[in-house]
């Protein structure tokens, strides 16, 4: 029980921060495209509370580390956007659907470059890793501060790497499927668009039921040599 209560605390930050910045950033590109709707709506905004859903933001993760599944994932309320005030409705939909997940990259890079500033600073922190979150064989304000930030640097890498990678499948309405409407031409663009309504039930099924190993073949091969890359092993 004590592992389960510091597992989630050390995840509900890095999975605020990288949902809540995931949808700010759909709400920034889209305001620079010609959309005010997030602003009007008060969404465009770093202020948590507008963001946080219930299920996505806080109980979704949770249950992801009670199940021990491997993988934390959790979403915030969708800012909305009106493609049809866009500059370019079509084409800025592809920048406005990259926004998230290109944020979702730039905070796992970073999480992944501080972890190594603060290794190289307090190398111990790489030996407390492979104890239990708190060791007694490491004391001191150093030891207090830096080995949960560090652990926090990394579950953070991990969230924001998963976050990225399932946001960009190309399934409507996932990041990935907007993408690929704004990229294909018209029939194809309204064929893939139809698929919106049962897009959700698409993407469940590829993660727990993997069919064809899509998710343990490719994604999760994906989102593993992400995960390593961000951060320098």
């Amino acid at each position: 029980m004590n592992s389960i209560i510091v597992e989630i605390s050390v995840i509900f930050l890095p999975v605020m921060v990288a949902v809540i910045l995931h949808e700010y950033a759909h709400g920034w590109v889209a305001e620079k495209r010609g959309d005010p709707t997030a602003r009007i709506m008060g969404r465009l905004t770093l202020n948590p509370l507008p963001h946080i859903d219930i299920f996505g933001t806080i109980l979704l993760p949770i249950i992801f580390v009670l199940l021990k599944s491997g993988i934390i994932f959790g979403y915030a309320k969708p800012v909305p956007v009106n493609f049809m005030n866009l500059k370019k409705p079509k084409e800025d939909m592809v920048l406005v659907a990259a926004a998230g997940p290109i944020t979702n990259f730039l905070l796992a890079f970073l999480s992944g470059l501080l972890f190594k500033i603060i290794s190289l600073i307090y190398p111990e922190i790489l030996f407390s890793l492979h104890l239990k979150y708190f060791s007694s064989a490491h004391k001191g304000v150093a030891a207090f501060v830096l080995i949960p930030f560090g652990i926090m640097l990394i579950k953070s890498v991990f969230i924001n790497v998963i976050l990225a990678i399932i946001n960009l499948m190309p399934i409507p309405p996932l990041d990935g499927g907007r993408i690929l409407v704004g990229l294909l031409p018209y029939p194809y663009s309204e064929k893939i668009e139809r698929i919106e309504p049962f897009g959700i039930f698409i993407f469940l099924a590829i993660l727990f039921l993997d069919p064809f190993g899509i998710y343990s073949n490719v994604i999760g091969n994906l989102i593993f040599l992400l995960i390593r890359l961000f951060l320098w092993i």
